[in-house]
This record gives C-alpha cells, sequence and structure tokens, in this order.
C-alpha cells in the first residue's frame, strides 16, 4: 500500500426479483448519484470509472454514465464473472493508491433474467472449461443436468461433508442465519423468515442435500462507490472515517486438481486473504464485520475457514455456537448475504462494500453491529478470481 484511500462514498438501491426490475441504466445511475451525493462530490470530480457488470452489451458502462451526463472521463467496462464487482474496486483503489487519480468512481449493476445462471455464449470455448475438467477428474459425477453453478458447489459441499464428517444441516442453518439478518436490511430482496426444516424440504437442485433454499436467487440491482486520496478528501472537506486497510486479489493455479473446493475458489480465497491481511496488518480475530460470498451455503461454510474465522474442519462448531451472528464473535453478512439480499452478478462487490461501510460509520439502523471497526470483503467468480478486501475505521 502507498497512499491511504478513502472510501468517501456509496450508494444503493434496493434490490429486485427479474419481474420486477429497472432498466439497467437506470439502476446504474441511481447507485451512482447516490454514492456522489453520499462522498459529497460531483460527476466532474470523478477522474476514473470502472462499471461492473456481466450480462450486458460492451460499454455498458458509459451508458450509465451518460445517463447523469457527458463528463468525458476514462471509463473501463469490467467483467471477472461474480467477482467484478470487488475487480472494479481493487481497479478504481489501485489508481487512488498510485497517485493516478484522487478520485475514482466504481460501480456494478445487472439486469438478469429468470433462472439459473447460464451461458450466452455456446458457439465458443468457455472459460469454465479447466474448472469442470477438474471437478471431474477429482469428483466426477453423472447428474449434470443440474445447473452449472449448483454442480460446482454442490460438489464442493459434498467433499466438505465428506472430509470433515459434516451433515447438509449445517448448510441449512447458515441459510436460516442469512434470511434471519436481511429481516433487518431494507435493501434485500428476500426477508420472510424460514426454518431448518423449510430448507431442508425444499425442492432438492444437486447431490440429495442441495436445495433450492441454500441457492442464491438471481436478482436486480446496482450499488456504486468514490474512492479518493487523503488529501482529495481534506481539500474538499470530505469524511474520512472509513478506509481500505488491505486487499488482495488471486486466481487459479493447478491445485484447481487437487480439491473439489480450490475448483470453486478455496485456495484463491486463502492467498488473496493473506495478502490482504499483511497488507492491512491484521488477523481475522481483529475482525468485528464480514460479508462473505455466498452464492451456495456451503459456500460460505467453507469460506469461513478459507478466512481463518475459524479452524478447518471447525466450520460446524463455529456456527453451533453462533460464532457467525449477532452476539458471537463476529457477524458474517448482516445484510443477508447473496443468499437473501441478492446477487446481480456485477453489483455484487459494490453492495458489500455498502453494507460494510455503512457499518463501520455507525449508520445500520436495526442490523448494526456493536463497535464495528474492521470489517472483510470476499468476493469470488469461478472462473475469475478471489478478492478479499478489507476496511477500517479511522
Amino acid at each position: 500500500m502507498n497512499r491511504k484511500v478513502i472510501v468517501g462514498g456509496v450508494g444503493m438501491g434496493k434490490f429486485t426479483k427479474p419481474s420486477d426490475k429497472q432498466p439497467y441504466e437506470l439502476m446504474g445511475r441511481n447507485a451512482v448519484q447516490l454514492a456522489l451525493e453520499d462522498a459529497g462530490v460531483e460527476l466532474a470530480d470523478i477522474q476514473q470509472a470502472y462499471a461492473s457488470y456481466v450480462y450486458g452489451d460492451s460499454a455498458c458502462g458509459q451508458k450509465v454514465i451518460n445517463e447523469l451526463g457527458m463528463p468525458g472521463f476514462p471509463i473501463f467496462n469490467v467483467n471477472n464473472n461474480c467477482s467484478s464487482g470487488s475487480s472494479a474496486i481493487y481497479l478504481a483503489r489501485q489508481a487512488v493508491e498510485s497517485d493516478l487519480v484522487d478520485c475514482a468512481l466504481a460501480f456494478g449493476f445487472e439486469q438478469m433474467q429468470a433462472g439459473a445462471l447460464g451461458s450466452h455464449w455456446d458457439d465458443r470455448t468457455s472459460p469454465a472449461k479447466e474448472t469442470f475438467e477438474a471437478l471431474m477428474q477429482v469428483s466426477p459425477t453423472n447428474e449434470l443436468d443440474a445447473p452449472p453453478a449448483a454442480i460446482m458447489f454442490g460438489l464442493a459441499g459434498a467433499e466438505y461433508m465428506e472430509t470433515y464428517d459434516a451433515k447438509p444441516d449445517l448448510f441449512a442453518k447458515v441459510a436460516v442465519k442469512s434470511r434471519t439478518h436481511a429481516a433487518r436490511n431494507p435493501h434485500a430482496v428476500f426477508t420472510a423468515p424460514i426454518t431448518q426444516a423449510d430448507v431442508e424440504g425444499a425442492q432438492v437442485v444437486f447431490g440429495g442435500y442441495l436445495t433450492r433454499l441454500m441457492c442464491c436467487p438471481p436478482t436486480c440491482g446496482a450499488a456504486a462507490a468514490v474512492f479518493v486520496s487523503e488529501d482529495f478528501a481534506r481539500r474538499k472537506g470530505l469524511r474520512s472515517d472509513v478506509l481500505i486497510a488491505g486487499q488482495g486479489m488471486a486466481t487459479d493455479t493447478e491445485v484447481i486438481y487437487e480439491r473439489t473446493v480450490n475448483a470453486v475458489g478455496r485456495d484463491n480465497t486463502v492467498r488473496a486473504a493473506k495478502d490482504a491481511y499483511e497488507q492491512a496488518g491484521l488477523g481475522p480475530e481483529q475482525l468485528d464485520v464480514v460479508e462473505l460470498h455466498d452464492c451456495f451455503t456451503p459456500n460460505e461454510v467453507i469460506t469461513y475457514e478459507s478466512l481463518g474465522l475459524c479452524g478447518e474442519g471447525q466450520a460446524a462448531r463455529f456456527v453451533e455456537d453462533g460464532d457467525n451472528t449477532y452476539g458471537g464473535r463476529l457477524v458474517v453478512n448482516p445484510s443477508g448475504g447473496l443468499m437473501s439480499k441478492g446477487h446481480p452478478i456485477g453489483a455484487t462487490g459494490l453492495a458489500q462494500c455498502f453494507e460494510l461501510v455503512t457499518q463501520l460509520r455507525g449508520e445500520a439502523g436495526s442490523r448494526q453491529v456493536e463497535n464495528a471497526r474492521v470489517a472483510l470483503q470476499h468476493n469470488i467468480g469461478v472462473p475469475g478470481a478471489a478478492v478479499v478486501t478489507i476496511y477500517r475505521k479511522t
């Protein structure tokens, strides 16, 4: 890390079901406007912008900004699968930290369709080719009619259960916790209470255990954040109470062929987290609040251990003791996470940033984590990247 990078402002609209969606350019525009207002800056103050989305034509980022004006600054469109939002944050942070710019914008949006995720480009080689090769080599299955993401994370959850003698009720308990948290979040899509019996009794999607209520649904939405240098914040009289203390990013290595959990991002998460902790000079024991990538509840369980929130094979005890929720050691996904808040892919990383900055400012209302001072964000794409960001209250 060189210059300190301040999170000057954040903005987010309520996520919605695909049937209730707005056009992407309007969702994106509204989120950017909210972030600018929160930061106390004008569009003309932005020197570079990074637009995150997956499902859309090239240069959708330009269209979103054009809804606010045509300022002429560089706009980069970022597609890194489900880690796109945090990848945009990573680039904006780099630009400010390196003294290239003083004020950068990262924003993400997604106008998704109903139903399970799939490829729109079946006439060419899939970027997930190596991922599925690794999965079929380590955990061969004939159950290939399920959605691809459910196969990937379902196999990872099965490997976790076999390795550590865990039971599917672990994943159901995590789903209940996430929905309970979402009930306090006005930006979340799914807020109605659910029980462990509801989760376990829902339609099975894969592997005889992974049910629909252990899988995040497609949603639409947008979020944005403004990142500024310490000098810029001082000159402009902006608030500077939250900064990026450390950030790490990692992509696949050959170890995806060794374990199923590595094929869905475990090793990437471990390496990215190591970099982020070292840069921040902090460890997992100092975290107060975490927003992690729970696209499927087995991935939340796997990620507890990848981030060092608990020991290897100790996730069941971590959940049973309530150390992932209010009153426990830390709070994981106070927003409700992807499972209940929603997962509009390009917006997800920015929405995590919004939640954590809101928590560190002490402005989260009924979902506020008491005395939150250090927060961690975890966002993955498969294939894509794992990005771990640590925020600290100044």
